[in-house]
């Protein structure tokens, strides 16, 4: 298996998850805290969108959708502990600019050369991702599996059935 393919299929993999975890869920879901601190659904979301986004976009500039108009700062740190539902976007929405964005990430993973995947990855994230690779392969995998699991403890909390 080369680079590509394991990192393509490792961003299959996390939308299956994310597309599963989230199917039978309702616009109300999405802001439930199922226990005290943990992050809504639509937060995380919007998060994992955004800081793809900006990770891609230092990659290769220009190749992601545009978000709407104070989309980071909705979905930055500092908002993760609003429950004002104004300030946040329905399901809907959420899973078109999750949708766009995977697409501009995996017209960019296939854009790229083996020396492309090799080259040292975005400056703030070289620490634990020092290549180009490595960072397309935590934006598009590991970052929204670690969301992912959060997810679960929703769906608990709402009693759905077992997703996966």
């Amino acid at each position: 298996m080369h680079a590509k393919q394991a990192i393509r299929q490792s961003i299959d993999l996390a939308d299956m998850m994310i597309g599963k975890y989230l199917e039978d869920l309702d616009d109300a879901a999405f802001l439930k805290r199922p226990v005290e601190g943990m992050n809504t659904i639509a937060w995380q979301m919007g998060h994992l969108i955004s800081s793809e986004r900006n990770i891609i976009e230092a990659i290769k500039p220009g190749t992601c959708p545009a978000l709407p108009e104070g989309f980071d700062a909705q979905h930055s740190k500092e908002a993760a502990t609003s429950d004002d539902a104004s300030k946040f976007h329905k399901k809907d929405e959420y899973l078109a600019l999750w949708k766009a964005q995977r697409d501009a990430t995996r017209a960019v993973l296939e854009s790229l050369s083996d020396a492309d995947l090799d080259a040292p990855g975005p400056e703030r994230m070289r620490a634990f991702c020092p290549t180009v690779g490595e960072a397309l392969n935590m934006m598009g995998g590991g970052h929204p599996m670690m969301h992912a699991g959060q997810f679960v403890a929703v769906r608990r909390a709402l009693k759905k059935p077992v997703a996966i």
